[in-house]
């Protein structure tokens, strides 16, 4: 009998179950599928020569991360590798915005797009450094961040106060606006807040790209070498090597409660695995309340605002095998990791406007990965190993484009898809089709079979909207890893501070299982009632 059962063997399950070993206690991790990793995992599914991440694969949140930090896990083998520049946004004109690995190289660049935002870059650089260290730690901590949150006020206070938290508050287009007086560093804003689904007019996308853009200038956009299923493999060899028992293939169908208690769970092959202490669900949180907990055991408030819990954009991604490098007009994009495919910011906004309107775009903006650019090991030397993904509507009222996608995903759809991912792609580099050996498509329907965290394809465990945030998330209530149940507590990217390969929830949720009887644990059992 563990002391604790994980339900989920992605980054937060396993960062979660690595912290309970470390305190000593007995953990089991039960995962559905049949390899741990959850949405960091890679194979060579594409071609046998070359590498493919199957879902995330650039990791700066990773990198910034306390917690995974004090895992220590380049003592189980884990190395980083970086591309020779970070990301890049072409223009179909030929110029491009570069994140380069020195701010005064990115400030460089900006000033080709106006002399004024080399010093406008440097700025907001420096503010950074003041302020992103504590902001991080703040950001990684179960909420409210007390220390870390102190720290941070002060930092806030002698950079600008106020005005600095108006700034991230910002939409990101009227933060561009306000920062930059040419295109190049609005481009790296709007477009690293697309990342998630914020829109470019949206509040608070600015603080999101202004976050992931100066993450990226601190820490770039690292890659495990040898592929995203690296780190996994890192996670699972020092829980492990501390007595951690982890078992694939094991579903489980609910979480067995005694008593207003949790004390453990059944698989859906019928084994009941008791847990002495705790029980810590890296699941969405509808999975987790409605389909493992069930209404019985649940107060009406939280079931009233699981109606309104709001899932992040779906996801479509296509991983290539490439016969060369991408031929970007913009030779600037070559040695980026990351590229932004879009045009302009004007192209973002109309993106996001198809997809607010339940349309799946006809021009898609593409985040486009060349990961042997980033990581040798991936492909044979002179080749590509390539993906792209894009967004689209969790519910698809039409198709923008001419080939009448209904989110039915059969084969046709599938295909015609992909066929105008590429097409984006070709736009700003002609001739990458012709570069095609072999591609793999994932719809979102694909992502989520895969793993069931990805709803509909959505990556981040529900929106990144303000409104879903901190205090907001998953539901209104203290932004903790906590639920109604006693020693049941949410450790996925459901929970504060959301998506990302961070490790934060799962941390989050470790420490309050190991002081069930905290002040934030009594707070957070006074808003039940």
């Amino acid at each position: 009998m563990p002391d604790a059962v994980v339900i989920g063997a992605g980054p937060n399950g396993l960062t979660a179950a690595n912290l309970l070993a470390d305190a000593g206690w007995s953990v089991e991790v039960l995962e559905a599928q049949r390899e741990p990793g959850g949405a960091v995992r890679s194979d060579r599914g594409v071609h046998p020569d070359y590498v493919s991440d199957l879902f995330s694969a650039f990791y700066p949140l990773a990198a910034a991360s306390p917690v995974l930090a004090r895992l220590d896990l380049a003592a189980e083998g884990l190395r980083w590798s970086r591309a020779p520049s970070v990301l890049a946004h072409p223009l179909l004109d030929g110029r491009c915005a570069v994140l380069e690995r020195s701010a005064e190289a990115t400030a460089a660049g900006l000033a080709e797009f106006a002399a004024a935002d080399a010093d406008a870059w440097r700025d907001m650089y420096e503010v950074w450094s003041r302020v992103g260290p504590d902001l991080v730690q703040a950001l990684f901590t179960p909420f409210p961040p007390v220390r870390s949150g102190l720290r941070l006020a002060a930092r806030l206070r002698a950079s600008g106060g106020l005005r600095l938290a108006r700034k991230l508050a910002l939409p990101v287009r009227r933060l561009g606006e306000e920062e930059f007086a040419g295109e190049g560093g609005r481009l790296l804003l709007a477009g690293n807040a697309l990342h998630a689904d914020l829109a470019p007019e949206a509040a608070g996308s600015g603080g999101f790209g202004w976050l992931m853009s100066m993450l990226g200038q601190s820490h770039g956009f690292p890659v495990p070498v040898g592929g995203a299923g690296a780190l996994t493999a890192a996670l699972v060899k020092r829980l492990q090597r501390r007595g951690g028992v982890l078992r694939c293939g094991e579903r489980v169908a609910a979480v067995v409660i005694r008593g207003g208690r949790a004390v453990g769970v059944t698989t859906a092959g019928g084994e009941s695995v008791i847990a002495r202490r705790a029980v810590l669900a890296a699941t969405s949180a509808p999975a987790l309340y409605r389909d493992l907990v069930g209404e019985e055991h649940l107060p009406s408030r939280l079931l009233r605002d699981l109606e309104r819990f709001q899932w992040d954009f779906a996801t479509f991604k296509v991983d290539w095998a490439l016969a060369g490098p991408v031929p970007w007009t913009a030779p600037q994009a070559a040695g980026a990791g990351t590229v932004h495919v879009a045009d302009g910011v004007n192209g973002l906004t109309r993106f996001a406007a198809q997809i607010a309107a339940g349309q799946v775009p006809d021009e898609p903006f593409a985040l486009f990965g060349q990961m042997t650019t980033a990581d040798p090991s991936r492909s044979p030397a002179g080749t590509e190993s390539a993906w792209a993904y894009t967004h689209l509507p969790q519910h698809i009222t039409s198709d923008a484009g001419p080939d009448r996608i209904t989110g039915a995903w059969d084969t046709r759809e599938r295909e015609a898809m992909a066929d105008r991912v590429e097409a984006q792609v070709e736009r700003y580099a002609p001739g990458f089709r012709s570069l095609v050996l072999a591609r793999r498509v994932l719809s979102p329907a694909t992502l989520q079979a895969m793993d069931e965290n990805l709803h509909g394809g959505a990556i981040n465990n529900g929106t990144t909207a303000l409104h879903q945030q901190a205090i907001f998330r998953p539901t209104p209530g203290t932004g903790r890893p906590e639920t109604p149940v006693k020693g049941l507590y949410l450790a996925s990217a459901a929970a504060h501070p959301g998506g990302g390969v961070h490790g934060a929830p799962g941390a989050n949720a470790a420490r309050a299982a190991l002081r069930p009887h905290s002040l934030h644990a009594l707070l957070h059992r006074a808003q039940r009632v």
